[in-house]
């Protein structure tokens, strides 16, 4: 299995864990969206809370040139170690929530 697709099954397994892990714990519904031809994996939370709609992103991930960019994450999880601990090379993640600038100081890749 090439990188892509490991990197591909990573993402998904990831995602569908945290959102698996979260279970019936809140009143709005969990959706994700994975588009594999262009490489996005979305966490979205959507529903009502009476009259007052809710759409949350929760996280967003993106492979770019064989690299897990993480886009946002508002959760207090941690896709990166998590990323790491399920095979993902340190360096292939991304941490593109971060200002370029910044990146050189992490402990992730550079882009």
């Amino acid at each position: 299995m090439d990188r892509l697709t490991r990197y591909r099954d990573k993402v998904k397994a990831l995602l569908s864990g945290y959102v698996s892990a979260r279970g019936a714990k809140i009143s709005t519904e969990s959706q994700l969206i994975f588009d594999e031809a262009h490489d996005h994996y979305l966490w979205i939370d959507l529903g009502w809370n009476e009259s007052r709609r809710i759409y949350n992103p929760v996280m967003h991930l993106d492979i770019k040139e064989g690299r897990i960019w993480i886009q946002e994450n508002m959760t207090d999880l941690d896709p990166a170690e998590d990323s790491i601990d399920l095979g993902v090379e340190r360096l292939d993640i991304i941490l593109g929530l971060q200002p370029p600038f910044k990146r050189p100081y992490t402990d992730y890749g550079v882009a």
